[in-house]
């Protein structure tokens, strides 16, 4: 393998590990905005005290 052809592959593998590494990123604020948005809307509703236990039997 020339060095030519191994620095193309290096470069698109970094590439391709960076474009990963900002989809998550991404990702992880979406999750983040959403779950501060179900947050607030469960703050806001009419019966806050509905959801706070969950009865369990096994």
């Amino acid at each position: 393998m020339d060095i030519a052809a191994l620095s193309t592959a290096l470069s698109m593998s970094k590439t391709n590990g960076d474009i990963g590494t900002l989809m998550l990123s991404k990702q992880l604020d979406l999750a983040e905005t959403q779950g501060a948005s179900m947050v607030e809307a469960l703050e806001r509703s009419a019966t806050p005290y509905l959801g706070g236990n969950i009865d369990i039997r096994v």
